[in-house]
């Protein structure tokens, strides 16, 4: 056969294979810290940057809340920008949420500002401003600028292309022939926001969750399986398995890390969150992660919280939408998880 569509199928289920039969022959206590530590070596490692001080860069009055954007570091010789939103009204002890913007242009889309960071009047797009919808809640909300996006595009794309959406091909690229993943380098600086925002004074660092969309969702499950720390979890546009959305469409070249399908396929992963509490959203019509591999993904992912004797820990909410935040019932349940 000239094609390579039968090559790949069974290279797929041979995967697959492998995994369960690892899976029967492994106890579940040993699996487990074997798959996180294949994770933690596949997207690859970056040093951190123990030098780089919090900056403050300004500090803004928002109806029910400050919006603070500061200054963070994770690896050397690179910054990142990170909106802090935090609720008026008493300031000790709140519970705070990491939030992760997917494809787009950066942590504005997500906090109620326009490109050019003024703000968004208008009708808000698939991202729904949601990390104002968490501070509106009463949560202080951290929202990291992701590498790649809005104003962390490479300067090489945007002399290409002022107008380039990202920056995500040469990022990944360029990563990947160096042993490592964007996955890793975006990972490895949310969880640096995480640690910041665990540090605010305003903030219960016990009481401390991710929200992530779509892209963001990626970098959400894998900082919440690497960092036990993260007390919640909520993925929006992203639950699927491999096969139903990012082998079978089209997606951008940072939803594929070299080896990962070797260790486990997507929902067996996405359950290492387990037995902490984990919310999964997704449209009806989302095209790019079909609902059809989001039920799939699902019921592999209740299986694993029922024989962690969890089940209660797992929500789910189909909702009428396509690639969008719905948040109708993610939003509370966020709110009320970090709260008891």
């Amino acid at each position: 056969m000239w094609n390579g569509d039968a090559l790949l199928e069974r290279l797929y289920n041979e995967a697959v294979s492998r995994h369960q039969e690892q899976s029967r022959k492994d106890l579940r206590n040993e699996r487990r810290p074997k798959l996180k530590e294949a994770l933690r070596d596949v997207i690859g490692y970056f040093e951190p940057n123990a030098e780089h001080a919090p900056k403050l860069l300004e500090r803004v009055q928002c109806d029910g809340y400050v919006r603070e954007r500061v200054e963070l570091s994770a690896t050397p010789e690179l910054t990142f920008a990170a909106y802090v939103l935090i609720p008026d009204g008493p300031k000790e002890s709140l519970p705070a949420v990491l939030a992760i913007h997917g494809h787009g242009y950066g942590s504005r889309e997500i906090v109620g500002l326009l490109k050019d960071g003024s703000p968004d009047e208008g009708e808000p797009g698939i991202h729904q401003h949601f990390a104002v919808q968490l501070v509106k809640r009463g949560m202080v909300v951290i929202a990291p600028d992701v590498i790649g996006f809005g104003e962390r595009r490479l300067l090489a794309d945007l002399a290409l292309d002022e107008n380039a959406p990202s920056s995500c091909y040469k990022l990944s690229t360029q990563l990947m022939t160096l042993g490592k993943t964007l996955t890793g380098l975006r990972v490895t600086e949310v969880l640096a926001a995480f640690n910041y925002l665990s540090s605010r004074s305003e903030v219960d660092a016990n009481r401390i969750g991710v929200m992530g969309f779509s892209g963001g969702g990626l970098i959400g499950y894998a900082a919440a399986v690497l960092e036990a720390r993260i007390n919640a979890t909520v993925l929006t546009g992203f639950t699927n398995t491999m096969k139903d959305s990012i082998f079978a469409i089209h997606h951008c070249v940072d939803n594929y890390t070299p080896g990962l399908l070797v260790h486990a396929e997507l929902p067996e992963l996405i359950g290492l969150i387990a037995p902490r509490p984990l919310f999964l959203e997704s449209g009806e019509r989302d095209p790019i992660f079909p609902v059809a591999g989001f039920r799939k993904a699902v019921a592999e992912i209740q299986a694993i919280y029922e024989e962690e004797n969890a089940s209660d820990m797992l929500g789910i909410d189909v909702f009428p939408g396509a690639h969008e935040i719905s948040g109708r019932v993610a939003y509370d349940w966020l709110k009320q998880t970090l709260s008891s």
